[in-house]
């Protein structure tokens, strides 16, 4: 019988259930609601938890508050997808609950898992029941009554894990797309993995990764030899210990999260160490400053190896570009596409989309090497609009995400923006402006499906529009062209065809000359988008 886990029982939990997530994150992919080549589910959740990972190695010892902050900063900065960001929330409010304690009885695990609930759930702004957000509540709600009979902490997962998987497999009850496509929610699945690999450890038989080829989240090497310093993303080692009676290690740490990586925070009664590799030392001290005075500084180049720059940096800090009004961040996938935003003037492109979401992480660089007063995200996906909004909660500049959910729209909202206008009347404008286009992928499907009355056989080339399967057939000129009529109404005036990779200029002129013809009054414009998997991006306005 297990009454308590320490620290390193906690650390090994954890470590066991990323290790579970990975192994089957093809599996949690497969779940997803279309039959689409991206379904990604898994390979957010996994990428967001083997960040938590690469923390928690960081970390000496076995306390268990130094645990259960690595975690939720490693998990915060890594998250990908609505999944991923949903999945560091949950992590995140279950480490908020074991500050402070030596070891976790079944109740105090008990509470971790309410916790996390309960945090995830204040971080959406509408939940939706028959997702992750289900089973994490339904779960969490029972080892809060589960743990006042029993004691045993393994008994008590089993049964927590058992609640866990009877949530899961009610989803397609609450949630007419899942039951549609005859999945449970892939999102629950991932979760259940992890708590699943959590028990398997408690029981002495930690999981480790079947594929050495996979990213291996149990097995984290830091190195810094054989850098090449053009990879090194922020290039000042700074370092310096702070006397203040004003602020706590915890809350510097924050302040300190979005001026780069590797940060590492120690306090204790005043005495502040900080550790963080950033591009701007100049401005980590000056935000140090503010809450106190700094006993010892350290600053090394890194790609230099040079030692004392604190004077060359407060001079590159002062000298740098005079900065601008507005700046503008957009996730692209496909090397046309990334053009056409930069010919808008859009300042940094994230390259990711359907087939790879961008973590907060990616984000905070991008913000960080804008210098603008007002910064513009257009995320172009509906999945990676949390880890946006996440971002701009941890930065300090003034970030306004549009919530783009697809590349039509963010074009859309570039098209609307106006730079003599104010931040509000422009913010104001890009959102009217989204209602005002339809969008509509022609892809591949993957498995055999039945959604909207349409059958689809894995290969089918299937069309789809504002969230909806809308057609299913053997020819991409021929579904795209059912896709676009069906997209198209009297107040129509413009077709917009983004082609991807797969298919040739000629191919695409064809279609254009088919869909002009069709469509005598409305103009039809042809791009080169290069995107990976989908044929066609369709916009019509």
């Amino acid at each position: 019988m297990i009454q308590y886990i320490d620290g390193k029982q906690l650390r090994d939990m954890f470590v066991s259930g990323a290790n579970n997530l990975q192994n089957n994150k093809d599996l949690v992919d497969k779940l997803n609601v279309f039959p689409v080549p991206d379904g990604d589910t898994g390979t957010n959740m996994s990428l967001t938890i083997s960040y938590a990972m690469k923390e928690l190695s960081k970390v000496e010892g076995d306390d268990i508050t130094n645990i259960g902050k690595a975690l939720s900063k490693g998990s915060l900065m890594g998250a990908r997808g609505n999944s991923g960001v949903i999945l560091s929330q949950i992590i995140r409010g279950f480490a908020k609950a074991i500050e402070g304690k030596e070891n976790l009885s079944t109740e105090e695990l008990a509470k971790a898992f309410k916790n996390g609930s309960d945090t995830a759930y204040k971080a959406v702004i509408k939940p939706i029941e028959g997702t992750i957000l289900t089973v994490v509540r339904e779960s969490g709600e029972y080892a809060v009554q589960a743990c006042k009979k029993e004691k045993d902490l393994i008994k008590f997962l089993e049964l927590v894990i058992k609640e866990a998987n009877e949530s899961l497999n009610r989803t397609p009850n609450l949630l007419k797309a899942l039951k549609e496509a005859g999945v449970v929610d892939s999102g629950g699945k991932g979760l259940v993995l992890i708590y699943e690999g959590m028990l398997s450890s408690l029981r002495g038989n930690s999981i480790q990764v079947q594929d050495s080829s996979a990213s291996n989240v149990s097995t984290i090497e830091i190195s810094n030899n054989q850098i090449n310093p053009d990879d090194i993303k922020f290039g000042y080692c700074t370092e310096f210990i702070l006397e203040s009676n004003s602020i706590s290690d915890t809350e510097i740490r924050d302040i300190m999260m979005k001026y780069g990586d590797s940060l590492a925070v120690v306090g204790d009664e005043g005495v502040i160490k900080v550790h963080v590799h950033t591009n701007d030392p100049g401005l980590v001290l000056q935000d140090a400053l503010k809450h106190g005075q700094l006993v010892t500084i350290k600053i090394e180049n890194m790609r230099v190896q040079h030692e004392n720059l604190v004077l060359e940096a407060q001079d590159e800090t002062a000298s740098s570009v005079e900065e601008k009004e507005f700046g503008f961040i957009a996730t692209s996938m496909g090397e046309g596409l990334a053009k056409i935003f930069k010919d808008f003037g859009v300042d940094h492109i994230i390259e990711g989309g359907q087939t790879m979401n961008p973590s907060t992480e990616d984000f905070m660089n991008a913000i960080e090497h804008i210098h603008a007063k007002n910064i513009f995200i257009f995320p172009n996906n509906s999945n990676i609009i949390m880890a946006a909004n996440q971002a701009k909660e941890l930065s300090e500049k003034n970030i306004i995400v549009i919530p783009t959910k697809n590349t039509p729209q963010g074009f859309t909202a570039l098209v609307n923006f106006n730079g003599d206008a104010t931040v509000q009347e422009n913010e104001e404008a890009m959102m009217q402006s989204l209602g005002l286009v339809k969008s509509g992928q022609v892809t591949y499907a993957v498995r055999d499906t039945v959604m909207n009355d349409i059958e689809v056989k894995e290969g089918n080339i299937i069309g789809i529009a504002e969230g909806n399967l809308l057609g299913a057939g053997d020819s991409v000129d021929k579904v795209t062209s059912q896709l676009v009529e069906k997209l198209v109404d009297e107040d129509s005036a413009i077709i917009t065809l983004f082609y991807g990779e797969d298919v040739s200029e000629e191919e695409a002129n064809n279609l254009r000359d088919e869909l002009e013809e069709k469509f005598e009054d409305i103009d039809v414009e042809l791009y080169y988008g290069g995107q990976p998997l989908y044929y066609y991006l369709i916009s019509v306005e």
